[in-house]
């Protein structure tokens, strides 16, 4: 579920247009944003002339007020009723000092009103608006449509479009991560730059997994947060055929995991899945992982952090849990069609069954005791479109990268294990060429929803990501 994003709100004026154009404006956008679930931060009526902003003192009543609840401000919509004065709306954001994304949206005008006490020239303001915010350096976000009434569904799309693009910006500036584990030797391709990302707002706070380990030993099966826990499991997957035992080590780690991220506030986590944990503690964490994805607290597999970016930015965009998969086959010969694959921690809300099935892992089971590897999830997506992601620290030019599309999970038959789906992606081969020309991993987060618009402005224009958007 998403939480409530809460928007400031500039009503722009210029005093020979109509100004009751504004008063109505003011009421209307209000009810239109709370009526889709957004809190809303503007000036009162007598505050200024209609809750306006015309003035330079109009600009610092209402920079004024946005300072005092700069805390909660996920993002600013500017709304021009009448043609506005682009000056104030400049200075009021500036005065502000929120950095914040912005919307600009604009009233169209009516043929049969277009006389003096009804003209709104909003077509025009919004130019003016936009030129001034660009000179002042200020970035912004536009509507589909150059003039929308707030109250149409285009708006509405806008809205909603502008809200997702609040939050990721906003949650990734303030994120704090998890890295549980050292880099498993033979994944080079999940290296990272902690510095990038310090600078981007990303803190990653580390826990070795000896540590880990040593704390869930001390932990005793009886204890109330451990019973909980398992509890926990057994609700969330069918364990009918694992170990009692498997399940008690199972809910001691995962009473460490809460307890780590409840004492260091953090929001994603990505873990050393394999194989010292199986080998010195005997259980896979990918339930324990998937619970967590499963409630917007993202886990990525084998440390990957910047996967986790990822699947935290499509969590913030959606309000709905994303998973981290492999580009791991073709399907057939089929170009625009493709297998994603983990062994796995794919959250429940993203397969066709209810409740998936825990299991011992296959593949580790090869070398090692299959009672030692018991805790992976099956299941397949279901056939619904999704978005994907991948963020990637470009260590050698000092600078963060990404990539985000849309797809759809297919119903195409495919027999295999683990977690699994079969996928159709508008010219594939063209983005797989991107990904293999530009060196990217072969982990991709996804989500069951269409937000990849919405994420690469938020990357791009927001964050200044160099992001890659396959159309």
């Amino acid at each position: 579920m998403k939480e409530q994003t809460t928007l400031g709100l500039i009503v722009g004026n210029r005093g020979f247009f109509p100004g009751h154009l504004c008063e109505q404006g003011r009421v209307e956008m209000i009810h239109v944003m709370e009526e889709e679930g957004f809190k809303v931060i503007a000036l009162l009526p007598d505050a200024t002339e209609y809750g306006s902003v015309e003035s330079l003192e109009d600009a610092h009543k209402c920079a004024n007020l946005f300072k005092q609840h700069a805390g909660e401000i996920d993002g600013v919509v500017v709304t021009l009723p009448n043609f506005g004065d682009e000056r104030a709306v400049a200075n009021t954001l500036r005065f502000s000092g929120l950095n914040v994304p912005v919307l600009i949206q604009a009233y169209p005008d009516e043929v049969g009103k277009m006389d003096i006490a009804n003209r709104r020239d909003s077509f025009c303001g919004k130019l003016s608006v936009c030129n001034n915010l660009h000179q002042y350096g200020i970035p912004y976000s536009l509507t589909r449509k150059h003039t929308v009434r707030p109250d149409s569904d285009g708006f509405r799309a806008d809205l909603d479009r502008f809200g997702a693009i609040c939050r990721v910006a906003g949650g990734l500036r303030r994120a704090r991560f998890g890295m549980l584990g050292a880099r498993t030797t033979a994944f080079n391709t999940v290296r990272f730059s902690e510095k990038l990302l310090e600078r981007a707002g990303i803190s990653v706070e580390t826990l070795d997994l000896s540590e880990a380990i040593g704390r869930a030993d001390k932990l005793r099966d009886g204890d109330a947060d451990v019973k909980a826990k398992r509890a926990q499991i057994e609700a969330y997957a069918q364990t009918a055929h694992v170990p009692g035992a498997a399940l008690d080590r199972m809910a001691r780690f995962g009473v460490v995991i809460d307890r780590w991220m409840a004492e260091n506030e953090l929001v994603a986590t990505a873990m050393q899945c394999w194989s010292s944990i199986e080998e010195h503690f005997g259980i896979i964490p990918c339930t324990l992982m998937s619970i967590m994805s499963n409630l917007l607290a993202p886990s990525a597999c084998e440390t990957d952090i910047a996967g986790a970016t990822g699947m935290y930015a499509l969590a913030l965009a959606s309000g709905k849990p994303s998973a981290l998969v492999d580009w791991n086959n073709n399907y057939g010969d089929d170009p625009d069609k493709g297998v994603l694959f983990h062994c796995s921690n794919w959250p429940a809300d993203v397969l066709i069954e209810d409740v998936p099935v825990m299991s011992y892992n296959t593949i580790l089971a090869n070398t090692l005791p299959q009672e030692n590897t018991y805790g992976t999830l099956f299941g397949r997506a279901k056939p619904e479109p999704f978005t994907y992601c991948r963020v990637e620290t470009d260590d050698f030019n000092g600078r963060i990268t990404a990539y985000v599309g849309e797809g759809r999970f297919t119903d195409d038959p495919l027999d295999s294990f683990g977690g699994l789906g079969v996928v159709e992606i508008p010219h594939f081969q063209d983005l797989l060429y991107h990904l293999s020309e530009s060196g990217y991993e072969h982990h991709v987060a996804v989500n069951l929803s269409l937000a990849a618009d919405a994420v690469a402005e938020a990357f791009n224009k927001y964050l200044g990501w160099q992001t890659y958007y396959h159309k």
